[in-house]
C-alpha cells in the first residue's frame, strides 16, 4: 500500500501542475507611472500572497487554472480588486492604485515634498537639479555599512576616499581632485575645517544617522560658491516629519584587529589644556612637576566592545505650521592598525631609493563621536516661512602609536636581521576636533508668486585641539634576535607640545529671484550674494625634556634605574616659555561676493546661465617670528567665474545635461603662513607665494530615470586647471642637505575622464554600480644626480617630470547587491569599492613618488523588520582584511637582499597597514 502510494502521490502532483499557471505584474502609482515597492498582492481562490520587489514586480506560482480574484494593498492608497483568467501560460498584469480617500490624499501631498530620504526622492531630486549631481539617500544610508559620512562618500560614482591611520574614511578625492578642491555644506550653507592646515572639513566627524540625504555636487552655478574644482559635499539634516516620529537604534562590536593583540592606551584625565607657558607665563621656568604623568603611563588589554547608537524625535504641529525635530548620536569605537613603514633616502647617483630603516607602529585609537541637531521651522502662511538650524559635531581621539625602529647598517644583518640598533618610540596623542553651526533662515514670495526672497544669518565656528601631545623615545639592541631596551635618545628624547587653533565664521546670504511667464515658457531672474568673515587664531608650544647623567656619568637604565616611564626623573630644557613657533599666529580672511543668472525653462529645454564675482581679502601675522622675512603678509584678488549649464529632455525620463563653470581654489591659512614645523618623519613650511589656482571645468551628462528608484547616467568631463597647488619636497636654499615639504604652484594641470553609475531593480534584488575613467596630467621639476666629469663631484640638477596629480586613481568603482523582501522584513546589502593606483607622496627625487596600490574593500550590512517596530541589523567592514600599500614603482640592487623581500615585479614596497574587520550588532526601533 504504502508503495502504491508514492507512486500515486508524484502522479496526483503533475496532474495539479499541469492544471496551474503563473501570475506575474507590477503595481503602480496611478498618477506618477511609479513603481510602488512593497504593496500587498493577495490571490484569494488559493489563499495565496506576495508583495512587490524593488521594481515594483510581483510574481504568483502555481495557481490553479479558472476565475480568481486578486487584490492589491498598500499603505494610502486605495485597494485594487481585480478578476484574472489563470491559464497554464503565465498571466501578465499592470496594476495602478490611486491615492485613498481625502485625509490619505492630504498625507500624500505633504509627502511629495520631497526630501531625499528615500531612493525615489533622490532620484527625483537628481532629474530635476540644475546642477550635475549625485544623491544617496537617508533609507540608503540606513542599511548600509556606513556609520560616518566619509564612508557614505565612497558609494558615490567619481569619489575615492582617503583613510586615516585607523583605515575609517577621512577625507573625499572627487573626480581625481584632492580634497583641498573640494568644500562642504551643511543645509546648503558652507561650513569650516576644524584641520590644523587646510580647508577641507574631515568627514568622519559626521554621523550618518543624522542625515536625510547626502548631495554631492559636480558642477557648479553662479549662485553657488565658486571654490570647488572637484565638486562640493552637502550634508541636508534630518528635518520636521509630517506627523510625530521616534527613530532609535543602538549597537555593539568590535575590531577583529584587537583578537589578535592588546588595545595599547594611556591616562588622559589629567592632562592640561594649556601648556605652562599659558598657564605662568613666558618668563616662568617649568619643571617636570608641571607636566602631567599620564600621557607616559601606558595600560595593554583587550578594549571593551564598540557602542553606538542614535536618537531622533519629530513631529509638526498647529496644523503643520510649526515643525520640530531633534536628533543626536554618540559613537564610541575602538580602532587601530598594524603599519610596517620602511624608510629611505636617494644616494649618490642611485636611481631609486634605498631602503634605511624599518619603522613598525601599532596604532590604538579610541575614537568617541558626538553629533546633535536640532531644528525649527514656522510656516507664517503659503508665502512666508522661518527656520532655525543647529549642528553640533565632536570628535575626541585618544591615540597612542607604539613603534620600533631598526636601523639597516653595519649592525643590521640585512638577510638574517638578529642583530640590531633599535630605537623604541611612543607617542600618546590626543585630538579633539569640534564644529558648530547656526543658521536663521528665511523665505519670502510676493506678487503671487512672482518674486521671491531668501536669506541667511550664519554663525560657525571650528575648533582642532591637541594637548599636551606626548613623544618619548628609547635607545635599544637586538642581539641574537632578542630585542632590549636601554636608555633614553641623546637628543631631545621627551617632547611635549600644545597646537591649538580655531576659525570663526560670520556670514550673510541674500538670493532674490522674480518669475516671467509666457505661455508654456517661464524665465526666472536671480541675483544675490554673500559676505564671510573669518578670523583664525592658532597656537604651538612645545618643551623638550631629558634624562640627567647619574653620578658615574652614565645615562639611567630601563629595567634597572626604571622600571616605568613614569619613574623618569626629568629636566626641562627649555624651561622658560618653551619651543616659540611661528605657527602662533592670527589670520583673517574677508570673501564678498555677488552674482547674476537666469534660468530659462520650456517643455524641452532649460538654460542657466550667468556669472559670480568673488573678492577675496587673506592675510595673516605670525606672533611670534623666528626671523622671517615676512612676519605679516596678504593676499587680495577679485575673481570673475562665469557659468551655463543647459538641459534638455529628451523624453519625461531622459535627458541631456551639459554644463560649463570657471572655479578657483584659495590656499589655506596654514599654507600661505611661513612657518616651521616637523610633523612625522619630516619639517614641513608654508609658503607665502602661493597663489590660488583657477579652472575651466566642462561637463556632459546623458540621465535616464526609468523607474522610481532607477537610473543610468553616462558622462564625461574635463578640467584645466591653471597654478594648481601641489605638495612637493624640496631642498633648502641655503643648506642643500635639509629637505623640506612644502606647496607650490606647477603650471597647468589637465584632469578629464568618463563615468557611469547603474542602479537597477530586479523584483527583490537590486544592482547598484559606477565606474569612472580619471586620467590627470601636471608637470613638476624633480631633482637627479649626476658626476660632474670635470671635478669629479656629485651635482644634483632638475628635471621636468609628468605625473597624475597627487590622489587621482585612474579607475574608481562601486558594486553594491541588496536584497529587499519587504513582506517578511529584510534588507541586505553587500558592497564592494575599488580604488585604483594613485600617489600618496609626491617625491623631491626623479622616479622617486610613493604610490598607493589599489585596493578593493567589501562591506556588508543585514536588517530584519519585525510587526512590533523592532529590527535587528548587522554590520561588517573591511571583510576581507584589504592593506593600504605605499611603494616605489622601481628598486635599488642594495634592496635585494633585505629579509622582509620588499622587492617583487620591479616594485619596491615602502609601507603597509593592516586595519582588521569590524562587526557591530544592533537594534533599532520605529515609532511612525
Amino acid at each position: 500500500m504504502n508503495k502504491l502510494l508514492q507512486l500515486l502521490f508524484p502522479l496526483l502532483f503533475c496532474a495539479i501542475a499541469a492544471n496551474a499557471g503563473n501570475i506575474k505584474g507590477h503595481v503602480y502609482d496611478k498618477k506618477t507611472g511609479e513603481p510602488l515597492v512593497g504593496a500587498t498582492v493577495t490571490l484569494d481562490k488559493a489563499n495565496k500572497a506576495t508583495s512587490t520587489g524593488l521594481d515594483g514586480s510581483f510574481e504568483l506560482k502555481n495557481v490553479p487554472e479558472g476565475a480568481a480574484s486578486l487584490r492589491v494593498s498598500y499603505i494610502t492608497y486605495k485597494t485594487v480588486s481585480r478578476e484574472v483568467n489563470v491559464t497554464s501560460a503565465t498571466t501578465t498584469i499592470k496594476i495602478y492604485l490611486e491615492p485613498g480617500g481625502k485625509d490619505l490624499q492630504e498625507v500624500t501631498v505633504r509627502a511629495s515634498n520631497v526630501n531625499g530620504a528615500s531612493d525615489r526622492d533622490a532620484r527625483r531630486i537628481e532629474q530635476n537639479a540644475n546642477q550635475v549631481m549625485n544623491i544617496v539617500s537617508g533609507k540608503a544610508i540606513e542599511v548600509s555599512p556606513d556609520l560616518t559620512v566619509a564612508n557614505v562618500m565612497q558609494r558615490v560614482s567619481g569619489v575615492s576616499i582617503e583613510r586615516n591611520s585607523n583605515g575609517d574614511g577621512q577625507y573625499a578625492i572627487l573626480r581625481g581632485m584632492d580634497k583641498r578642491y573640494n568644500y562642504t555644506l551643511v543645509n546648503g550653507v558652507k561650513i569650516p575645517s576644524p584641520d590644523n592646515r587646510y580647508r577641507y572639513v574631515p568627514l568622519d566627524l559626521f554621523p550618518s544617522d543624522l542625515l536625510d540625504r547626502l548631495e554631492v555636487y559636480k558642477t557648479l552655478t553662479p549662485n553657488l560658491e565658486g571654490d570647488a574644482v572637484g565638486g562640493v559635499v552637502n550634508m541636508v539634516m534630518k528635518n520636521a516629519p509630517d506627523h510625530f516620529q521616534i527613530n532609535a537604534n543602538i549597537a555593539g562590536g568590535y575590531n577583529q584587529l584587537f583578537f589578535d593583540r592588546n588595545f595599547t592606551s594611556y591616562d588622559a584625565s589629567g592632562i592640561s589644556h594649556k601648556s605652562p607657558y599659558e598657564i605662568n607665563g613666558r618668563t616662568y621656568n617649568a619643571t617636570q612637576n608641571d607636566f602631567a604623568k599620564g600621557t607616559l603611563d601606558y595600560t595593554s588589554k583587550k578594549p571593551a566592545p564598540n557602542v553606538v547608537g542614535s536618537m531622533s524625535i519629530g513631529q509638526r504641529f498647529f496644523d503643520s505650521k510649526l515643525g520640530i525635530i531633534v536628533a543626536g548620536s554618540y559613537q564610541n569605537t575602538y580602532r587601530g592598525s598594524n603599519s610596517t613603514f620602511y624608510n629611505s633616502s636617494v644616494d649618490a647617483t642611485d636611481t631609486y631609493a634605498k631602503i634605511t630603516s624599518q619603522s613598525y607602529r601599532e596604532y590604538s585609537e579610541q575614537q568617541k563621536r558626538l553629533g546633535l541637531h536640532g531644528k525649527v521651522d514656522y510656516v507664517f502662511d503659503k508665502n512666508n516661512k522661518i527656520s532655525l538650524y543647529n549642528v553640533y559635531v565632536n570628535l575626541k581621539n585618544q591615540q597612542l602609536r607604539d613603534q620600533v625602529n631598526t636601523t639597516y647598517n653595519n649592525i643590521y644583518t640585512a638577510s638574517g636581521g638578529d642583530n640590531a640598533e633599535l630605537v623604541y618610540s611612543t607617542r600618546s596623542r590626543l585630538t579633539e576636533q569640534q564644529i558648530y553651526n547656526t543658521t536663521l533662515h528665511g523665505d519670502h514670495k510676493f506678487f503671487d508668486s512672482k518674486f521671491k526672497v531668501q536669506w541667511s544669518g550664519v554663525y560657525s565656528s571650528a575648533q582642532n585641539e591637541v594637548p599636551d601631545n606626548t613623544t618619548i623615545s628609547l635607545n635599544g639592541l637586538r642581539t641574537n634576535g632578542v630585542d632590549t631596551r636601554l636608555s633614553l635618545v641623546n637628543t631631545n628624547p621627551v617632547e611635549r607640545r600644545w597646537e591649538r587653533n580655531t576659525d570663526e565664521d560670520k556670514a550673510g546670504y541674500l538670493d532674490l529671484t522674480y518669475t516671467v511667464k509666457s505661455g508654456e515658457n517661464k524665465i526666472d531672474f536671480m541675483a544675490g550674494g554673500l559676505y564671510r568673515d573669518k578670523q583664525r587664531s592658532s597656537f604651538f608650544n612645545k618643551y623638550n625634556l631629558f634624562t640627567p647623567l647619574k653620578a658615574d656619568g652614565k645615562a639611567p637604565l630601563y629595567g634597572v634605574d626604571f622600571q616605568n616611564y613614569t619613574d623618569l626623573n626629568l629636566t626641562v630644557s627649555n624651561p622658560q616659555g618653551g619651543v616659540a613657533n611661528s605657527l602662533t599666529y592670527d589670520a583673517s580672511e574677508k570673501t564678498g561676493a555677488g552674482y547674476g543668472m537666469f534660468k530659462l525653462t520650456s517643455t524641452k529645454l532649460e538654460v542657466i546661465a550667468g556669472a559670480r564675482v568673488e573678492h577675496t581679502d587673506q592675510g595673516y601675522s605670525l606672533l611670534f617670528p623666528q626671523g622671517e622675512s615676512r612676519p605679516t603678509g596678504s593676499q587680495v584678488y577679485t575673481d570673475v567665474l562665469p557659468s551655463a549649464t543647459v538641459k534638455y529632455h529628451l523624453t519625461d525620463k531622459a535627458q541631456l545635461h551639459a554644463s560649463y563653470y570657471k572655479a578657483l581654489n584659495r590656499p589655506g591659512f596654514y599654507e600661505i603662513v611661513p612657518s616651521k614645523v616637523v610633523n612625522e618623519e619630516y619639517e614641513e613650511r608654508g609658503n607665502p607665494d602661493l597663489k590660488r589656482s583657477l579652472a575651466d571645468n566642462y561637463d556632459l551628462r546623458y540621465e535616464l530615470f526609468p523607474g522610481a528608484s532607477e537610473q543610468l547616467l553616462v558622462g564625461a568631463f574635463y578640467k584645466r586647471i591653471k597654478d594648481p597647488i601641489e605638495y612637493t619636497f624640496q631642498p633648502d636654499a641655503v643648506r642643500g642637505q635639509d629637505i623640506y615639504y612644502t606647496p607650490g604652484n606647477f603650471g597647468t594641470a589637465n584632469n578629464y575622464g568618463a563615468e557611469i553609475d547603474y542602479i537597477k531593480f530586479f523584483n527583490k534584488i537590486g544592482v547598484k554600480a559606477n565606474y569612472t575613467y580619471t586620467h590627470s596630467r601636471i608637470t613638476t621639476p624633480k631633482t637627479s644626480r649626476r658626476i660632474n666629469s670635470a671635478t669629479g663631484d656629485i651635482e644634483p640638477f632638475l628635471v621636468n617630470q609628468s605625473r597624475p596629480l597627487y590622489g587621482q586613481s585612474e579607475h574608481i568603482a562601486n558594486l553594491s547587491v541588496l536584497y529587499k523582501d519587504t513582506k517578511h522584513g529584510w534588507d541586505v546589502q553587500l558592497a564592494g569599492a575599488y580604488t585604483g593606483p594613485r600617489i600618496n607622496t609626491v617625491s623631491q627625487f626623479l622616479n622617486n613618488d610613493l604610490w598607493q596600490k589599489g585596493f578593493i574593500q567589501v562591506d556588508a550590512s543585514a536588517e530584519k523588520r519585525f510587526r512590533n517596530n523592532v529590527s535587528v541589523f548587522v554590520k561588517a567592514g573591511n571583510i576581507v582584511n584589504t592593506p593600504a600599500k605605499l611603494y616605489i614603482k622601481g628598486t635599488n640592487p642594495a634592496n635585494n637582499d633585505i629579509k622582509e623581500k620588499l622587492v617583487s615585479n620591479g616594485q619596491t614596497l615602502i609601507r603597509a597597514d593592516y586595519y582588521g574587520q569590524s562587526y557591530l550588532l544592533g537594534v533599532r526601533y520605529k515609532f511612525n
